[in-house]
């Protein structure tokens, strides 16, 4: 079966850095995306990084310049590598994969989903 499974979470300062990761299973398609989301408390969830299997990247406005999203030599793991953290940025991580290499931002077309991980503001 299809397992995503995120980590890295943590207490974080304005300024900070951190880095999530995101180890993907079970699913064997030729062409795919993956992408990482994020929910605040009082705030919609939001698209944030997204990587194909062709390595194409897309990022959101708000942490283009600040974030990397990459994946590892055998593209088993997905890593979202988070700089310059501002107080907006905390929140529940949640990796995603979608059959296709197109990397828009749309949760409904991500069909299987991790758990998440949470970012904390220690400020």
């Amino acid at each position: 079966q299809v397992q995503l499974v995120e980590s890295g979470g943590g207490l974080v300062q304005p300024g900070g850095s951190l880095r999530l990761s995101c180890a993907v299973s079970g699913f064997t398609v030729d062409w795919y995306a993956i992408a990482w989301f994020r929910q605040a408390p009082g705030k919609e969830r939001e698209g944030v990084s997204c990587i194909s299997s062709d390595a194409s990247t897309t990022y959101t406005d708000a942490v283009k310049g600040r974030f990397t999203i990459s994946r590892d030599a055998n593209g088993n793991t997905v890593y979202l590598q988070m700089n310059s953290l501002k107080p907006e940025d905390p929140a529940v991580y949640v990796c995603a994969i979608k059959e296709g290499s197109s990397c828009h931002l749309h949760e409904a077309w991500f069909s299987y989903w991790g758990q998440g991980t949470q970012v904390t503001d220690s400020s």
